[in-house]
């Protein structure tokens, strides 16, 4: 999932300030398991925006809503409607910036705000404390390293096995942090296909990455789809 954590309400307070009407909108999935961006966080700023507006002496009305997903049309057209109904001066998301992107984009002459910082691709590995695993490369590599991401889990991203500096199954920028290549050659071994990591790989192909403007991944059955699903209605 996205993780993301949240802003200082003292930075979201600054970006609206001047604003006479606000609403906090928040997502119900990634960064409502991450603890950043759900009901309960959407409650907590909006409640703690009031109190430091009310103590600036300023009235500020800020309103709070939630919804399944700030990245699919079908889940933000009615958050859209109740922005421009309402008249809304400007919208703080505690979405990723998947969703402070899309939002963006759809809204109007009403300016949206990010409440919170987008991190990493990760996993839950205990309550409140989250894992980067997935770096969003672009070409994926696990069936090569035992599942296990050199690209997410490698401080120096290397892709052909440790550097000098790993000591005791430890990365050399902190003893917090594992080796990466340690975590996948120990995986390797208990895989019984260490044997792979002495075969020849092809350079890696960076252009799936991030180096080529922002990526888009079509699926055409579902886009035909929707275009006969729109058919039969009109």
């Amino acid at each position: 999932m996205i993780i993301a954590d949240q802003k200082p309400v003292a930075e979201i307070k600054g970006f609206i300030e001047g604003k006479k009407k606000v609403l906090i909108a928040g997502c119900g999935t990634c960064v409502t398991v991450c603890l950043a961006g759900g009901e309960t966080e959407v409650k907590n700023v909006a409640s703690a925006l009031r109190i430091a507006f009310k103590n600036d002496g300023k009235d500020v009305e800020i309103l709070e809503d939630t919804v399944e997903r700030q990245c699919d049309d079908e889940f933000v057209e009615p958050l859209l409607a109740r922005v421009k109904n309402e008249g809304f001066d400007a919208v703080v998301t505690l979405a990723c910036g998947v969703g402070c992107n899309f939002l963006s984009t759809r809204i109007g002459p009403v300016q949206v705000f990010p409440g919170v910082n987008t991190s990493f691709l990760g996993s839950n590995e205990a309550q409140g404390d989250y894992l980067e695993l997935c770096a969003g490369c672009g070409e994926c590599i696990l069936h090569l390293t035992g599942g296990i991401c050199p690209m997410a889990r490698c401080s120096k991203q290397i892709m052909n096995g440790p550097c000098g500096g790993t000591s005791d199954g430890k990365c050399e920028i902190s003893q917090d942090i594992d080796c990466g290549w340690y975590l996948i050659v120990k995986r390797m071994q208990e895989l019984d296909i260490l044997g792979q990591y002495d075969e020849i790989q092809a350079a890696r192909d960076w252009s799936k990455g991030t180096h080529g403007g922002p990526r888009r991944l079509t699926k055409e059955t579902a886009a035909m789809a929707a275009e006969d699903d729109a058919a039969k209605e009109s």
